[in-house]
């Protein structure tokens, strides 16, 4: 992959090839791929964070109205469908915590790619349930691979932990 193409410094450039050049530079600054990361894990955690906290009505107990939107409102549109979600409690808990855990786990950047990867699957029952979604839904699902492939960036805990392990050997 390329991630830095600048005309060699010897280069003679017409003026407007100097103003492209340090125009990208200059955005390549401000993009730094620590900021990048930083911002997909933020971006992606927001939603699932605003959705789990509408879930909840206290430590561990779940509002009447998580449990009722399981149970009577959403439903899975899979061929032959739509069905309703099994254990409607449980999948309102599971996703209660999900939409807690994961989202605080990816602003910390501790265990990023597997909150990554939480997040991922919470966003294919997200679609299987929302299928009218899909734009948004398909953004989500970018920046969780996103996060999953590049990994967290400097800016999180799982980079501290990793350069402290490094430097204990």
């Amino acid at each position: 992959m390329i991630t830095e193409q600048r005309m060699p410094a010897n280069t003679s450039l017409p003026p407007l090839g100097l103003l492209v050049d340090k125009a990208n530079q200059l955005v390549q600054t401000l993009a730094t791929p620590s900021l990048v990361q930083l911002v997909l894990r933020l971006a992606l955690a927001v939603p699932f964070w605003r959705s789990g906290m509408l879930k909840w009505a206290g430590f561990l107990r779940l509002n009447d109205t998580a449990v009722t939107l399981f149970s009577d409102e959403f439903m899975l549109h899979l061929p032959g469908g739509p069905y309703h979600f099994p254990a409607p409690a449980v999948m309102a808990f599971l996703s209660g915590c999900g939409e807690i855990m994961f989202p605080i786990l990816l602003v910390l950047g501790l265990g990023t790619r597997f909150a990554g990867l939480g997040l991922l699957f919470m966003t294919v029952i997200v679609e299987l349930t929302v299928p009218d979604g899909w734009p948004i839904h398909l953004t989500w699902a970018a920046m969780a691979l996103g996060i999953m492939a590049y990994g967290p960036g400097n800016l999180s805990l799982d980079h501290l932990i990793c350069r402290a392990r490094s430097h204990g050997r």
